[in-house]
């Protein structure tokens, strides 16, 4: 068995692995826990009812734009010509480019985070499939990131825009902040994913019906499971 350590120690004395909490109390409990020389990530997971190999399941995704952003330096790339290379530029995309920017990306190069597309892109950028689709970076329209206007695109990502979908396990994972943000901070964006997931799932019935469990946790910390009543009000 492993041993756990002093800081893991400290961290199990600070709530109870039975209960479900309200959003704010769960927060607090995190805030509470030994830092770590790093500045973790806090995320929102939740397991989902729906079945993913059912076609009609694919739909549960969607974005949502953090009051607070994500606490993380996002590069964007935006695949584009003409015109818009210059308003994709303007607006904070750290890299632009057309054909020489697929030729780069097929070359092995991929030191971006996020990928935006002009839809007369959308056919050349078919062969960057097998690189950038397992890691998720493809351009999408469900996710705004196939758009004639870049540079919203590019605002809307730089400002905390960030896109959740459901994986083959049934589950959604997506960042929320950092342990650095004030509980408030925290809060604000916690509410904003968790109720960007709770609407994106089928319609009709009570809200959020798709969700079995919900929970909040950090990158090296526990996961405390929140009281799903608390948010389908």
């Amino acid at each position: 068995m492993k041993k756990l350590t002093k800081r893991l120690k400290t961290v199990q004395t600070l709530f109870d692995v039975t209960k479900s909490y309200n959003l704010k109390d769960a927060i607090s409990i995190l805030k509470r826990a030994p830092k770590l020389k790093f500045d973790e990530t806090v995320e929102i997971s939740a397991k989902l009812t729906v079945d993913p190999k059912q076609s009609q399941s694919a739909s549960i995704r969607g974005t949502v734009t953090l009051p607070n952003g994500t606490g993380k330096k996002v590069r964007v790339v935006v695949f584009c010509k003409g015109e818009e290379e210059r308003r994709a530029k303007d607006a904070g995309a750290d890299f632009v480019g057309g054909d020489d920017l697929i030729a780069k990306v097929q070359g092995g190069w991929s030191d971006f985070d996020v990928a935006i597309a002009t839809p007369e892109m959308m056919r050349d950028m078919a062969k960057l499939g097998k690189i950038l689709g397992p890691r998720g970076l493809m351009p999408n329209p469900k996710s705004g990131t196939v758009t004639m206007d870049t540079a919203r695109a590019v605002k809307e990502t730089k400002a905390g825009k960030i896109e959740f979908k459901m994986d083959k396990q049934a589950g959604i994972h997506a960042p929320l902040g950092k342990m650095s943000f004030t509980e408030d901070a925290l809060y604000a964006n916690a509410l904003s994913l968790i109720d960007a997931v709770l609407n994106a799932g089928p319609q009709g019935g009570l809200r959020g019906q798709h969700i079995k469990s919900l929970y909040i946790s950090t990158t090296m910390g526990p996961g405390l499971k929140l009281d799903l009543a608390e948010f389908r009000k």
